[in-house]
């Protein structure tokens, strides 16, 4: 009889005291993220949809699943490695088992995305927007594709021939090239032949055409069209585009900061390493040998089924460069009626945005409103004589960006300005040092997030000496503070002076100087430690409201839902009789409407014309508790990142976002609806319901209200009193309330570099007695941020900033 060891015993005795996790509610997130992009393909499949918009859903599908491949698979495939490898704690699958699941589903996401590609392709041409193609082209325009090749392009290639004296190149992360098997003069065997198309030239070739069309042929084409002059006495046997796309899951921390080096210098060197790490998959545009195949397969260590092949054109991001080149006459009829941010009702943009705020807090709506007011604000703060500081999170920048040369002009003008710019903003890493090099040339003072701890939130904070009294303006957003997206995606601005905010906000400001992420805040739920408890807390209200009898009801808009706690919770006050509506754009992990465990739930998806980017938290039948926030609930969200959730105390304000969500809840358009089994299926519309799209909804009322707003307006006026809407009634006479925060917990030791969270996580461990610590390459950060609160008391004081 065999006797348990105390081993055995002890994990015996943890089995007994933890049970096991309940993974019938939930499904794995890599899964349902390709049913996302599955439904991002499906705008393509909309014959609704303008015929070129849904070319360019085409395109953004497989840019999506570029960033999918490179960041996701690219980390579970390193897991994928360890002996002892992590188990997702949503579906209980090792990171080999994700992978593969994976990769299983692609092939039927790439045939359904090459089929609608070529479909839309098809129509375009018969009514005049043509690419054409090598194997169809005129003698007209295979005239003019060799002339331009020997004048343009010839002189800028380099042919490269792979044999073995030349060993085969590193092939850049996502970069297009030209592969093929070349058959010798002299006796040797078959050679590879590689040409890298030159990213420096247009990839979109105008070809002469009769007036009123547009063709073009792009630039590989034009290379493989007179492929056979670029090999000398090489002769091609066979031809292709190839593109790889790369791990890029690089955790910037955790490869260290060298013990001299700035931390721009240690991001701008993580960035060169990320286009040489390991391949993740290979697509194949054209037609290959076997043996051309498996030499570049076997020289990128890449299995069989990482090999893609399809006969579409590769990285279809020029899609959106020829909009522009459209026919005048075809315009109406292939894209979207253009539409122009409209001007918030409730600001009079003849007057100071600052005595607006401080009259009564406003809420902009982004696209359907102008990011104008706050662009104004800040740059008449730049040059307003009582405005003493600006202080500012950054972490996606336009290229171009006012809010930046603004922040520029207010340090020119005396003004202390501080941003902290978040140089691991993954894919925006390049601009952001470009912008951190200027603002700090130009006076501002730059600093850094903390090690192990992206800072993801989005807040602004204006800082005024009225005689020896100081107000603050705070302004904080549910997206970037970035002039561009502004346009295209879907978040909350609110622009306040409530002076509990400002003081969280100014309290904010100085622990980051500090680095200290354990603040304690009153008004404000500030992640990596205040913003998940904030959650909790407002659903265990819930929770108990049910079990009492009363009624009982939450409310999320959410990008993604992957964090285990948070789900655990919300089936946890399913059960218990609450009511549980969430519009979740992209990941869900938890699955709705499960016996006995989500039955309560109820989750939507919108796509549509723009990207759903705000974060909304609401709780209670009259939403008596709202807040907007910057973070999805994730836990790479909730507790490795610096995130701020804000609550909307203003009537008007919170009639306005309960208005915009209850007309998003009303949509039976765009939206869809997430399953038991986890998969999306159209919202059902009752016998007798009109069409509703949300978007295009607030699309007519941005204009309505503008139209209707007096010009100019005298005094601030508050917005017109919404329309009630079935699924969001009126909440003006309702008494706002906030999450209050707990206890203050005995001291504890400040976070460190973050570990691995209870998700799947790609994160390395960093080389022991070759780095050292982020925060020790700041010398100055406590003596900067002791110098700022001097400098405060000195202005109180003297009133003099400088």
């Amino acid at each position: 009889m065999h006797m348990p060891s105390k081993i055995e015993k002890k994990q015996a005795a943890a089995k007994l005291r933890k049970p096991p996790r309940d993974f019938s509610y939930t499904q794995n997130r890599e899964l349902s993220w390709l049913r996302f992009d599955n439904r991002v393909l499906d705008e393509a499949f909309d014959e609704t949809v303008p015929l070129f918009e849904r070319l360019k859903f085409v395109s953004i599908f497989e840019s999506n699943l570029d960033e999918f491949l490179m960041v996701r698979v690219g980390g579970l495939s390193d897991l994928a490695e360890l002996k002892k490898q992590p188990v997702d704690n949503k579906s209980n699958m090792t990171a080999s088992e994700q992978v593969d699941a994976v990769m299983a589903e692609m092939p039927g996401l790439l045939t359904r995305w090459e089929s609608i590609f070529k479909s839309i392709e098809g129509k375009l041409d018969t009514l005049g927007v043509h690419r054409a193609r090598i194997d169809s082209l005129t003698p007209e325009e295979r005239t003019f594709v060799t002339r331009y090749f020997q004048a343009y392009v010839s002189p800028v290639i380099s042919p490269l021939v792979i044999d073995p004296r030349h060993p085969f190149p590193n092939l850049r992360n996502g970069a297009l090239y030209l592969a093929c098997g070349l058959d010798g003069a002299t006796d040797e065997e078959s050679l590879l032949g590689l040409i890298e198309i030159p990213a420096s030239m247009n990839r979109v070739v105008e070809i002469p055409s009769p007036t009123g069309t547009y063709s073009y042929i792009l630039l590989e084409d034009v290379i493989l069209a007179c492929l056979d002059s670029c090999f000398g006495s090489y002769k091609p046997l066979d031809r292709a585009l190839i593109r790889v796309t790369r791990n890029a899951d690089i955790d910037p921390d955790g490869e260290g900061v060298e013990e001299e080096e700035d931390y721009r210098q240690h991001m701008k060197r993580i960035l060169k390493k990320r286009l040489r790490l390991q391949p993740v998959v290979l697509a194949v545009s054209g037609s290959l040998e076997k043996a051309t195949l498996k030499t570049i397969r076997k020289a990128l260590e890449l299995s069989r089924r990482s090999v893609f092949t399809c006969d579409i054109p590769l990285d279809l991001g020029y899609v959106f460069g020829i909009e522009g080149k459209i026919p005048e006459h075809l315009r109406n009829e292939l894209l979207f009626t253009p539409f122009k941010p409209q001007p918030n009702p409730t600001i009079d943009m003849t007057r100071s945005i600052r005595e607006q705020v401080l009259q009564h807090d406003k809420l902009l709506f982004y696209p359907y409103e102008a990011m104008n007011p706050f662009l104004d604000l800040v740059h008449e703060a730049a040059y307003d004589p009582e405005c003493i500081s600006l202080r500012i999170t950054l972490y996606r920048v336009a290229k171009q960006s006012r809010l930046c040369e603004s922040l520029i002009d207010a340090a020119e003008n005396g003004k202390e300005v501080t941003v902290l710019m978040e140089l691991r903003a993954r894919f925006d890493e390049q601009n952001n040092i470009e912008w951190a090099e200027r603002l700090e040339e130009a006076g501002c003072t730059v600093i850094y997030g903390s090690e192990g701890f992206k800072c993801h939130s989005k807040i602004c904070q204006l800082t005024y000496r009225e005689g020896m009294a100081l107000t603050r303006l705070t302004l904080l957003g549910t997206g970037n503070f970035n002039e561009k997206t502004a346009k295209l995606y879907s978040d909350f601005m609110l622009m306040t002076a409530h002076p509990g905010i400002g003081e969280d906000a100014n309290l904010f400001f100085r622990n980051l100087s500090l680095g200290n992420l354990r603040g304690d805040y009153r008004f404000l739920g500030v992640a990596p430690v205040g913003l998940k408890p904030l959650i909790m807390r407002g659903l265990d209200r819930e929770i108990q409201r049910a079990l009492a009898g009363e009624p009982a009801r939450v409310f999320f808009k959410l990008n993604s839902l992957t964090d285990r706690e948070v789900i655990d919770k919300i089936a946890e006050a399913s059960c218990a009789g609450v009511r549980v509506d969430m519009i979740i754009r992209g990941i869900s992990c938890l699955k709705p409407g499960v016996p006995g465990k989500t039955e309560n739930v109820h989750v939507r998806s919108i796509v549509g014309r723009f990207l759903e980017h705000a974060r909304v938290y609401a709780f209670g039948v009259d939403s008596d508790m709202i807040y907007l926030s910057s973070a999805d609930m994730m836990t790479r969200n909730t507790e490795h990142r610096v995130e701020i959730a804000f609550p909307v105390l203003d009537p008007t304000c919170r009639a306005l976002v309960h208005e915009y969500m209850g007309m998003q809840l009303r949509d039976n358009v765009k939206a869809r609806s997430l399953t038991s089994d986890g998969t999306w299926v159209p919202v059902e519309r009752a016998e007798g319901e009109k069409p509703f799209n949300s978007q295009e909804a607030l699309l007519e009322r941005a204009y309505r209200n503008a139209e209707a707003a007096p010009e100019p307006v005298i005094e601030a006026k508050p917005a017109p009193e919404p329309e009630p809407q079935p699924a969001a009634p009126e909440v003006q006479q309702v008494q706002a309330t906030v999450i209050e925060p707990e206890p203050a917990p005995e001291p504890q030791p400040e976070p460190q570099v973050a570990k691995p969270s209870s998700e799947t996580s790609t994160r390395r461990e960093k080389p022991a007695g070759k780095t050292k610590a982020i925060e020790r390459h700041r010398p100055g950060r406590v003596r900067m941020g002791l110098g700022l609160i001097g400098l405060g008391l000195k202005t109180l004081i003297t009133g003099k900033t400088k």
